[in-house]
């Protein structure tokens, strides 16, 4: 590690990787809560329109692809909020006309599709001072509002509606999360490319998820996942002479790979646990039992980690603030 380090280039390199890292998993979270997991790949198609643009106006390529990447996203995320475009046809609004005008607009340049390539699949040992020093300032812009707005965000991502019933700004958070993914796909176009962003995303959340319970806990662990794959990847690259970009997906994947049966084991030893014993002589009067539909939840599988507490002749399980007793084909509420 030390020999890597000598080198200014490869310096600029890690810590490249080590912000790229940080960024798409936290970001990648939300999208994921979203179930927009191609999102990525959308925005990075219109940061090909965008580095298109930076070459034919003879333009530094990421601020010229990120204000490009941002403008498309907020575009597509007020067509759909107005009912003018679903998701599916956003998605493709981004994929194919970003694309096309991205390989029209270098063609024009003089470059063509060669040009491209280096944002395509990622350059790590190219990039400058310069780079790195907007890489960090937007990697600020991203964080600050990914982390310190994380309970408004996550409500919006995880159930829209019922945060508009708790009197929060849809709209505006969502708009918000589009913006962010926007800047750090932009941003990982010189770690991973605008091909394989994506999936520096998610994998290393849906590995977080397999590993840790809670949306808190699984978006810190997949935070650490992306920085270690990506400055692993990086450093990697340099020893096997191979694409950083391509060697850190593999690595996520790989890191997924493991996380799978090591998730299938703790969903085996979940146990619920009896950690509260009612008296027998339990005298206070009862509460109104209140009687539940369907419950496609069983209370005692080995996925099951609710607490149990026994009461009286049978055991309630804690769930959602309030106990589910099992009574006959159906659970009670009280």
């Amino acid at each position: 590690m030390i020999g890597i380090l000598s080198y200014p280039f490869m310096q600029r390199a890690l810590l490249a990787a080590l912000l790229t890292g940080l960024l798409a998993p936290a970001i990648g979270g939300y999208i994921v809560q979203r179930r927009l997991s191609l999102l990525g790949d959308g925005l990075g198609h219109v940061a090909i329109a965008g580095v298109g643009l930076a070459l034919l106006t003879r333009q530094a390529p990421i601020p010229v692809a990120v204000v490009v990447c941002v403008a498309g996203a907020v575009l597509v995320e007020v067509l759909r909020q107005r009912g003018k475009a679903t998701g599916d046809v956003g998605l493709a609004i981004l994929f194919y006309g970003g694309l096309a005008a991205g390989v029209l607009m270098s063609a024009f340049a003089g470059g063509g599709t060669g040009a491209l390539s280096q944002y395509l699949f990622g350059s790590l040992t190219s990039v400058t001072s310069g780079d790195l020093v907007l890489i960090g300032i937007l990697a600020v812009v991203v964080l600050v509002p990914t982390i310190g707005l994380a309970p408004q965000l996550f409500a919006v991502s995880a159930d829209e509606d019922f945060a508009r019933v708790l009197g929060l700004p849809t709209r505006f958070y969502n708009i918000v999360v589009v913006v962010l993914a926007a800047i750090t796909v932009t941003l990982s176009m010189r770690t991973v490319g605008l091909l394989l962003v994506s999936a520096l995303m998610v994998v290393p959340v849906a590995a977080a998820q397999n590993l840790v319970p809670g949306f808190y806990a699984a978006l810190g662990t997949a935070m650490g996942i992306g920085v270690l794959v990506s400055v692993g990847g990086a450093a990697g690259s340099f020893y096997l002479d191979a694409a950083p970009g391509a060697l850190i997906v593999v690595f996520a994947i790989a890191v997924f790979a493991v996380s799978w049966p090591i998730s299938t084991l703790l969903a085996r030893r979940r146990t619920a646990p009896v950690i509260i014993t009612e008296p027998a002589d339990h005298s206070e009067i009862p509460t109104p039992h209140v009687l539940t539909g369907t419950h496609p939840h069983h209370h005692g599988d080995p996925d099951c980690d609710h607490q149990a507490v026994i009461h009286q002749d049978h055991v309630d399980y804690v769930h959602d603030g309030h106990r589910h007793a099992v009574h006959r084909d159906h659970y009670d509420e009280h």
